[in-house]
């Protein structure tokens, strides 16, 4: 073996490259247009085409509809206090006891609601057997009827 020092070191066969040089001439084989081809956006300095582009066509993101009003969660806000409730079905309370306290709190626990700062409204789908104080910050009218059908309250926070 040789011995190594550093007058005698080297890189690996085929670790490094001779840099490109365009538009030294035709015999070089990347003369005149140096490898880009002919005219246009793509040939120039800097000159890309965004992936959204679509040849001039109206664009997708035009084509398509947009979500309007107060309660679509991507809309446009109408007026600074858009507001926006987390739905909870009657059939989500089966589990409370008779005599149980629901709020949000109670939810949030169970895992029925994700967070606490965004409001509760409480719909009708679903039965309800026992009777249940229930706190929320909106009742639909068919599920205020229900809760009290079943000998529970409904209270609007």
């Amino acid at each position: 073996m040789a011995d190594v020092y550093l007058h005698n070191l080297k890189p690996n066969e085929g670790a490094r490259h001779s840099r490109k040089r365009v538009g030294r001439g035709e015999g070089s084989g990347l003369g005149k247009t140096s490898g880009r081809g002919n005219k246009g956006s793509k040939q120039r300095s800097g000159g890309q085409i965004s992936p959204r582009y679509e040849g001039g066509q109206m664009p997708l993101h035009m084509r398509l509809p947009k979500l309007r009003g107060p309660l679509a969660k991507t809309a446009m806000p109408i007026g600074p206090f858009r507001t926006y409730s987390t739905p909870v079905n009657l059939s989500r309370l089966e589990g409370f006891a008779a005599g149980d306290v629901v709020s949000p709190e109670t939810l949030l626990e169970r895992g029925i609601i994700k967070k606490l700062d965004e409001r509760v409204k409480i719909l009708a789908t679903g039965e309800l057997k026992a009777a249940l104080t229930i706190k929320a910050h909106a009742f639909s009218a068919a599920a205020v009827a229900k809760i009290e059908a079943a000998g529970g309250t409904a209270e609007v926070i």
